[in-house]
């Protein structure tokens, strides 16, 4: 297995914005190369708790050998989507503070058997956790022309989706696409060449965050991770896509929403009820200096909730 390597991203900034307490209970929803959760564990005393959860198997052996030598950490194989229920399951009530650091981990982008990088030829999987059934493979060869056009464009963003979708679909009538390689090869007879950055990256990016359902649940994923926190406890969520940006901003208003009610009113009825503030007003960004160490920290965006 090659070496499980993760460049954490704004680390500086996410353990600042966490405010840790020495003796208080973190949550680490994207436990990864264990980059932040190491120095999330250097911030606690012994009567801490750091709970750190991942998906991928392979993710949590790495992270117990980097953090070998703390003895107060917690190791959850899960989705962050279910933090609720993995609290509820160690029976932890409120926590003081959540990471969350979303999208896929140079590890698993580098590593050639997992088929997230369209520089490398492996076969279509890109699945995080690799004991769920849907894979890369399954999308590309049985998903209609519509929902391929309709997923790469929503996720990617990519303006040639339809040609894409459409050259998928001839291509599989007489051939099963197998590997990165012939996907890449297909997608790059439908985008320019002129186009910024490799014509396969916003594709492959729709096609894993399909797989791994990254969007869709992030919305009730904040929700619940802010009713998770204690009274004073932060949550901290770095994004790289408009997407997943979008769904915290919301998440975030919403959880910040005042009363609306008319000021003669006697008591609220909107149920606007605020959960906390929103610490961060404009996203706090890399600096130029961590975005030349770190190539993939240059759409990074994190901001930053305070229960009340």
């Amino acid at each position: 297995m090659k070496e499980f390597e993760h460049i954490p991203v704004l680390l500086n900034e996410c353990i600042e914005g966490l405010n840790i307490k020495e003796n208080g209970i973190y949550v680490d929803g994207t436990l990864g190369g264990a980059g932040h959760s190491f120095e999330i564990a250097t911030n606690l005393k012994n009567t801490g708790t750091l709970i750190g959860i991942d998906r991928d198997e392979e993710a949590i052996k790495k992270a117990k050998d980097t953090l070998k030598d703390f003895k107060n950490v917690i190791y959850v194989q899960d989705n962050h989507d279910n933090i609720k229920e993995i609290l509820e399951r160690l029976n932890i009530e409120k926590v003081d503070g959540i990471l969350l650091d979303l999208g896929v981990s140079s590890y698993q982008i580098d590593e050639e058997t997992r088929g997230f990088s369209y520089i490398k030829n492996s076969p279509l999987d890109m699945r995080m956790d690799k004991t769920q059934k849907l894979t890369a493979k399954e999308v590309v060869n049985t998903y209609s022309e519509q929902d391929l056009a309709d997923i790469i464009y929503k996720y990617g963003e990519e303006k040639f989706s339809r040609q894409i979708a459409r050259r998928i679909c001839e291509y599989r009538k007489t051939k099963e696409i197998e590997t990165t390689t012939e996907l890449v090869q297909i997608i790059e007879k439908c985008v320019p060449k002129q186009n910024q950055g490799h014509p396969a990256k916003r594709t492959f990016q729709a096609i894993r965050i399909e797989v791994n359902n990254e969007i869709e649940p992030l919305y009730n994923t904040v929700i619940n991770a802010i009713d998770s926190l204690k009274p004073g406890g932060r949550l901290c969520i770095i994004t790289f896509h408009s997407l997943e940006d979008r769904a915290v901003k919301d998440a975030y208003k919403d959880s910040a929403g005042k009363c609306t009610c008319p000021p003669d009113l006697p008591y609220c009825v909107c149920g606007n009820k605020s959960k906390g503030k929103i610490i961060t007003k404009k996203p706090i960004l890399p600096t130029e200096e961590e975005m030349k160490i770190n190539s993939r920290s240059k759409s990074a965006k994190l901001r930053i909730f305070e229960k009340n």
